[in-house]
């Protein structure tokens, strides 16, 4: 075992393969931060390159794209509210509004350092955890997938805000986006009417740009005033990124900097989840673990924390099904999994253990690569950060001459920058109303994946009680409905908390209610802690009772939780 890993530090160590892995972390961040340009394609522009490079050496350079990949989005995202890749769409909700409010370097600094740390904790879990996590993957089938999105779906109502009708209207026509074009199992055409055009449906980037980018920039220029603008109105002041007060600021709130990377790593190791839905979750998780969720969307420093942790972490838990099992766990996985087999090695359960340095240099790679990142990103945001001295009008101009050629390079279509301009004045139209984006963006985010695994279950059985049948045949499907019905009401929850005696029992309830679809999975650790959230939940509500069921101030449970 030390003799493999220690043959595998000193290949990654070798001069090259460090110049390799730092060039590709570059590559990676530069990547991420233009709007369009996504991971996955520069990690398959790079593919070509390792054929000829050992595998270690080959898959540690995809490794510092992926990466840098990862945290290149924020740039993008918080400098002019365009999320430079889907992962970091949630960072942009509370990341551009601290830009715009005059602290560029505390947003920056934070989004860096929790890609970072969140980074970090996963790769603890890679090495550590690979084969009893990659085991949950053999758990889910096409129920328990469709539960689990159709309880990220749910978070429509955390992302709605106050205007919840608004919200959902939003989140639905999401929905009606992604189900434009051929069904992907049966291949029949729906809402095309007729039109050449829709058959294939809309490509998700470009409706992404187009909602949040073309948007965005009619939003900037729409008056003369505004387009002489530069984008952060102090343009006079030399603005430097607060590592310090960044890092200061994480570890006061390292609960959720732990919830958020555990919540990436696992929606890491379901395959075709993704960074796209696991920074959305976190998000969302941090704003209801929150004490003030309204100040969500303004610049909230866990709004930035929650969803740049959870993406990076994402990475560690792709890696580990990929590994394990030899299932991507995202696209950029998959174009991993390609460059191992084009070597002859096959990912499996014994993986491990039959190709032990190359398993050890994908642990060492990782590893390296965020302090790589950290390094590279501090030279690089220095240079970012100008684009904010820039006059808006002149910043709109190359923004949406950049966003035409990442949206057209995607397959060489006319049609999808007919897709940018619509949804982009779709999207400015939506913002004259006050109807909320990031609802949209979710339903065409997890619309497919959604409609591919009811697909499937119904070509199993087309029976909807198949979903909750049985706890015991499906646990994991009814885990994610129960926590899909609790988070509908969740807004609710929080509008009331402190004002009516019910609100008392329903974190209580929900403790309970999920407890019981884990007393029927398999294994110790989680009738453990199933019994630890009964035992929680008895306990809170018998202290409640004691103080004659004495409301509460928004958060208390929180504090109860982590006494």
């Amino acid at each position: 075992m030390l003799e493999n890993f220690l043959t595998a530090l000193v290949t990654i160590f070798e001069f090259k393969t460090i110049l390799l892995m730092l060039v590709g972390t570059a590559a990676g961040l530069t990547a991420g931060a233009i709007p369009g340009f996504t991971i996955a394609m520069a990690v398959i522009l790079t593919l070509p390159f390792t054929f000829s490079m050992p595998p270690i050496q080959g898959l540690a350079t995809m490794i510092g794209v992926f990466v840098g990949g990862l945290s290149g989005g924020l740039m993008s995202g918080m400098l002019a509210g365009i999320p430079g890749t889907p992962s970091s769409i949630a960072t942009t909700f509370d990341g551009f509004p601290m830009t715009r409010a005059g602290k560029p370097g505390l947003a920056l600094g934070l989004g860096v350092w929790s890609s970072f740390f969140g980074g970090l904790i996963s790769a603890v879990a890679l090495v550590l955890l690979a084969p009893q996590l990659a085991d949950l993957g053999l758990e889910f089938g096409p129920w328990d997938y469709f539960s689990l999105v159709l309880f990220a779906l749910t978070i429509t109502a955390s992302l709605a805000g106050d205007n919840m009708l608004k919200g959902l209207i939003a989140g639905v026509v999401g929905l009606l986006v992604a189900t434009i074009g051929e069904d992907d199992i049966n291949g029949v055409a729906r809402f095309n009417f007729n039109i050449e055009t829709l058959e294939s449906g809309f490509q998700f980037l470009p409706v992404l740009i187009g909602l949040f980018a073309f948007s965005q920039l009619l939003s900037d220029v729409k008056d003369r005033e505004r387009a002489k603008q530069a984008l952060m109105s102090d343009t006079g002041t030399v603005v430097k990124v607060e590592h310090i007060q960044a890092i200061k600021m994480i570890f006061s709130r390292w609960r959720n900097l732990l919830r958020s990377s555990f919540i990436g790593i696992f929606v890491g190791i379901l395959p075709a989840a993704g960074g796209s839905i696991s920074n959305i979750l976190a998000y969302d998780q941090a704003k209801k673990a929150s004490k003030t969720p309204e100040k969500f969307g303004t610049g909230e420093p866990d709004g930035i924390i929650a969803p740049e942790s959870s993406n990076n972490a994402t990475a560690g838990g792709a890696l580990i099904i990929m590994m394990a099992l030899g299932i991507p766990g995202d696209i950029v996985a998959a174009v991993m999994l390609g460059a191992l087999l084009i070597h002859d090695v096959v990912p499996s359960p014994t993986f491990i253990t039959e190709n032990a340095v190359i398993a050890y240099g994908i642990f060492i790679a990782f590893f390296i690569a965020h302090p790589m990142m950290i390094l590279l990103q501090a030279v690089c945001l220095r240079g970012f950060l100008l684009v904010t001295r820039v006059p808006m009008y002149t910043l709109a101009a190359v923004i949406f001459a950049y966003c035409a050629v990442g949206v057209f390079a995607l397959e060489n279509s006319i049609n999808d920058l007919w897709t940018l301009l619509v949804f982009g004045i779709l999207g400015y139209a939506m913002r004259v109303q006050k109807f909320p984006l990031a609802p949209m963006i979710l339903g065409v985010v997890l619309g497919n994946l959604a409609e591919l695994n009811l697909s499937r279950a119904f070509a199993v059985a087309d029976d909807l009680t198949h979903f909750v049948v049985s706890f015991a045949i499906r646990p994991w499907s009814a885990f994610f409905l129960l926590l899909a019905l609790f988070s509908v009401g969740f807004p609710w929850y929080q509008k009331e908390q402190g004002k009516k005696k019910w609100t008392l029992f329903y974190i209580p309830l929900m403790a309970i209610s999920l407890a019981i679809p884990m007393f029927f999975m398999p294994g110790y650790v989680r009738l453990g802690l199933a019994a630890a959230l009964v035992i929680w939940a008895v306990y809170t509500l018998l202290k409640r009772q004691k103080s004659g069921w004495k409301l509460e101030k928004a958060g208390d449970h929180f504090a109860e939780m982590h006494e």
